[in-house]
């Protein structure tokens, strides 16, 4: 084995052996989300929900976070996009601000990778666009605390999309997800957090 496909194995086992069992946080979700009763799923409903106005919940941008925490160690997940238009998925702070208007960005306490209008961007600072050879259907998510990185994975093409790296966390991350609006019904399709399997992971990277 070379060099280089040692160092994709050691990086796919890191990734692998740090699946977690991710949860939506109905707390948190914006009151027009609709949320799977086993909390793996979310899409924007048409109804907007008489749900408490509570300090965690977002009510403006259309959002939710996942219920587990994360101030140590490694942590990944997967996330089913296949038929969406639009969507927001990555890791937010603790502290993050969950009223009003939101600019989701480093500085703000996300790291986040995006599609709107059929591009893909990387949320930090001045948006990164991504030229990606094949569009996600399922977008892997992997977090290392110490090391102050977050990174993005096409699943299925099992390559890397992109990977914010060089920051110091202070504070929990937990995992976000935005769905989105319905875009006339072509984004009506739900974001899923799905169990990992560990063929997907000799990531080429």
């Amino acid at each position: 084995m070379d060099r280089t496909m040692w160092k994709v194995n050691i990086r796919a086992n890191h990734v692998f052996l740090s699946t977690v069992d991710v949860t939506l946080d109905p707390d948190t979700a914006h009151p027009n989300l609709i949320l799977s009763e086993d909390g793996k799923q979310v899409i924007f409903g048409d109804v907007w929900q008489d749900l408490p106005y509570n300090p965690e919940r977002f009510d403006t941008c259309v959002s939710v976070l996942g219920k587990e925490g994360f101030s140590s160690g490694r942590f990944y997940y997967d996330v089913q996009v296949k038929g969406k238009t639009r969507w927001t998925i990555g890791v937010a702070r603790e502290s993050i601000n969950r009223k009003g208007k939101i600019t989701v960005s480093p500085e703000n306490g996300y790291r986040t990778l995006w599609l709107r209008n059929g591009e893909y961007k990387a949320l930090s600072g001045l948006s990164v666009p991504l030229s990606l050879r094949e569009k996600p259907k399922k977008v892997g998510v992997f977090v290392d605390y110490e090391e102050g990185h977050v990174s993005f994975y096409n699943v299925e093409a099992r390559s890397h999309i992109y990977s914010f790296t060089g920051y110091t966390f202070t504070e929990k991350l937990y995992p976000y997800f935005g769905p989105c609006l319905i875009d006339g019904g072509k984004n009506s399709a739900p974001l899923i957090i799905t169990p990992v399997d560990i063929t997907d992971f000799h990531i080429k990277h």
